[in-house]
């Protein structure tokens, strides 16, 4: 299956327009895909569980997971942006990638 197939674009770790794009291995592109699919799962779940008028605090334990779930979802695609993206861009010098990653750590700590 081609990467187009897939759903993905075919560009690597440059800035393309006004954004930045990372091309990521399979591997990692299929576990973040796998953890996304999870979530909406849960998500969905909830939805149900309102719709069927599910006491608040049954709700409020699956709300519990998946905040869980998203918070280890970052945990994982920070430690893969640090060490790549991050990691290459210090090699070559770019220290303003330190500003963004500092400010995008104090974004994910509010």
């Amino acid at each position: 299956m081609s990467d187009k197939e897939k759903g993905r674009n075919n560009v690597s770790d440059k800035e393309t327009c006004c954004h930045k794009t990372k091309e990521r291995s399979d591997k990692e592109y299929q576990d973040l895909l796998h953890r996304l699919n999870r979530i909406e799962g849960q998500v969905r779940g909830i939805k149900g569980m309102v719709e069927r008028d599910v006491y608040c605090t049954d709700i409020l334990v699956q709300v519990a997971a998946v905040n869980a779930a998203l918070n280890s979802f970052n945990k994982v695609l920070l430690a893969n942006h640090i060490r790549t993206c991050v990691a290459r861009d210090i090699r070559e010098g770019k220290e303003e990638t330190i500003d963004e990653l500092v400010v995008t750590l104090q974004k994910l700590m509010k």
